[in-house]
């Protein structure tokens, strides 16, 4: 096992485990992001991996999103290089894995860790995780959702989720089509590198064509540059600085 002060590596049964452990919400941090993407290329290159898989090593946490530290009072240029490794990076190296992702999503998925579990090919999720796109209450926007999530729920439930901020359950998920699977909390792990077991054991080479044949028919890349521009232009207002500021300092806005 391979591990940084963020992030855990191993690889074991063909699988390669990507395991987030920045305590004690996995707030994403450029290092984070970073260490998470030369993980997948790494995985990507390695010709025993057949298949990846991404959690938390925290407890009831997946990822709570951007640490909101790196947008505070920033200027636009550090911003867009933030939101550049998050969307379009990340994008990039799970299109040019090769082989299947997994996401294992256990406790509570915000924001950017909703960015992350969505840029793998398949989500499976534990009874007590919940998820959400809470940017809107900060004065911010999850402007990469705007890409891809109306295309797996439906216009409208999409902009219900997205402009409400509302938080929902595992079962409402798998309902919506944004989950494959909900198990037990406990079997999680479990249930996730069976999956990844039965994915590995497939021909490989057929494997890395039809990936390749199906991201290009399902592919949301196009629009994650306008989506880096919008997210930039949101957070420069005034209104999201005072709502990140807030939140932050743990008080209501001054709207």
């Amino acid at each position: 096992m391979t591990t940084h002060s963020d992030l855990r590596y191993e690889v074991s049964d063909q699988i390669a485990e990507i395991s987030l452990a920045r305590a004690p919400v996995n707030a994403l941090s450029l290092s984070l992001l970073e260490q998470l993407i030369a993980a997948l290329r790494r995985a990507a290159a390695d010709e025993n991996v057949r298949a990846v898989l991404l959690a938390s090593a925290l407890p009831r946490r997946f990822s709570a999103g951007l640490d909101l530290r790196l947008i505070a009072g920033k200027p636009a240029s550090e911003v867009r290089s933030l939101l550049n490794t998050l969307y379009v990076e990340l994008a990039e190296a799970q299109h040019d894995l090769g082989k299947p992702s997994i996401a294992a999503v256990g406790g509570a998925a915000r924001g950017g860790g909703m960015t992350l579990a969505i840029s793998c090919d398949v989500l499976v999720a534990g009874e007590s995780a919940s998820f959400g796109y809470p940017e809107i209450d900060l004065g911010l926007v999850p402007a990469i959702h705007f890409v891809h999530l109306p295309r797996i729920v439906g216009r409208h439930r999409a902009f219900e989720l997205l402009f409400s901020g509302r938080s929902f359950g595992a079962e409402e998920a798998a309902s919506l089509g944004l989950v494959s699977r909900v198990v037990p909390d406990d079997r999680l792990r479990a249930e996730a590198r069976a999956m990844g077991r039965a994915f590995a054991e497939k021909p490989r080479t057929a494997m890395r064509l039809a990936r390749a044949a199906f991201l290009r028919a399902n592919d949301d890349r196009r629009g994650i540059a306008e989506a880096v521009a919008n997210f930039c232009d949101v957070a420069a207002t005034a209104e999201a600085q005072e709502g990140v500021r807030a939140f932050i300092e743990k008080r209501a806005p001054n709207w």
